[in-house]
């Protein structure tokens, strides 16, 4: 796969393009209308969740220094960030799940018998494993939501630094223009 064009902004950091002045404006030009000029906002959902909040304040502060965070991206990144806030909840509950194993584990070693037969204990270990199951497929899932939510974002800005004409528009040479008019007069 073709790598992105690059931003005039990184072309004039770098110094060293192959493009005339006259592209660089056109691509700056084009550059500016893919921008709505508004900044993203934060959700009342995003900012009262800690984790999301947090992670909002982060990938905000990223989009900002690229020239990025912008009100298009809006709904895509505060989906991502509850998304993030979920996936974080669930891997808690998940760390609470294998700690209560254990734990009943290490009362049956302690109590054996006495506390329940091996059938009911290993009943309530099945169950407590297929929950970790339950929670670990529904964490795959966030996560693999997040991650094409990742690959989208990444796309679109890329498709949108894509969509910017590489050449200027043709203009005609002035000589054969003067020539033209000469003919015409």
């Amino acid at each position: 796969m073709a790598r992105p064009s690059k931003s005039t902004d990184v072309l004039n950091e770098e110094k060293r393009s192959h493009r005339t002045k006259g592209e660089m404006e056109q691509r700056k030009e084009a550059e500016q209308e893919l921008m709505t000029g508004h900044t993203l906002r934060e959700r009342a959902e995003v900012k009262n969740n800690p984790v999301a909040h947090k992670e909002f304040l982060r990938i905000n502060a990223l989009l900002k220094k690229i020239g990025k965070n912008d009100a298009l991206y809006e709904q895509i990144i505060n989906r991502y960030c509850q998304l993030t806030a979920e996936c974080d909840e669930m891997e808690k509950k998940k760390i609470s799940f294998f700690q209560a194993q254990e734990e009943l584990k290490e009362e049956y070693k302690d109590k054996g018998a006495k506390a329940l037969s091996p059938s009911a204990y290993y009943k309530l270990v099945v169950a407590m494993q297929n929950n970790i199951l339950a929670l670990d497929k529904q964490i795959q899932a966030k996560r693999k939501m997040m991650f094409d939510i990742e690959k989208e974002c990444a796309m679109t800005i890329s498709a949108a630094m894509r969509s910017i004409p590489k050449t200027t528009k043709k203009q005609e040479n002035p000589l054969l223009a003067a020539l033209r008019e000469k003919e015409t007069s």
